[in-house]
């Protein structure tokens, strides 16, 4: 018999407006431990070359920090950050939250818990990325779950995944 506690860490990525951040709020909700890098000093605004603006990105000290201080059971980590993919390696699995554009734009619009995509400049950005950045997090996703569906069943899938695994 194993007498070390066994730890996984599923990571939840995907497009803004996919649903990640819902998907957490219910995870938790059935006693998950959850962490949202958009808040609570994972993520950082960046300069981008030139000054065109800011970008986010995780503030890799305080992500190796979370990573090294779990240490039993299943943790879900979410968010969607161009150097991610430096802790890929970390993470059990990798599940890419997708929908077909047209849903995530009427979601982003009509949400109230985040107010990225009420702009115009906003959405132009999210029709960007999905063109060009989500070909890439599918590249690195272990798994991907479609959106579209109710969010239990969205949850009841990562739940099967987290069993699956642990």
């Amino acid at each position: 018999m194993n007498e070390h506690p066994k730890k996984n860490v599923i990571f939840i990525t995907g497009m803004s407006g996919t649903g990640k951040s819902t998907t957490l709020i219910e995870l938790a909700r059935r006693g998950y431990t959850v962490v949202d890098t958009d808040y609570d000093g994972f993520s950082m605004e960046v300069p981008l070359a030139g000054g065109q603006g800011f970008e986010q990105l995780w503030h890799e000290e305080r992500i190796n920090e979370l990573l090294s201080k779990h240490d039993e059971g299943i943790v879900f980590i979410s968010g969607c950050v161009r150097n991610q993919s430096k802790f890929y390696p970390q993470f059990d699995v990798i599940v890419l939250l997708s929908a077909p554009l047209e849903t995530i734009l009427e979601r982003v619009k009509t949400r109230n818990n985040n107010p990225f995509g009420k702009t115009s400049e906003d959405r132009e950005r999210i029709i960007s990325d999905c063109t060009a950045v989500e070909p890439l997090l599918r590249a690195g996703a272990t798994l991907e779950i479609n959106t579209q569906k109710p969010i239990h069943a969205v949850v009841d899938e990562l739940e099967a995944i987290a069993k699956a695994i642990y």
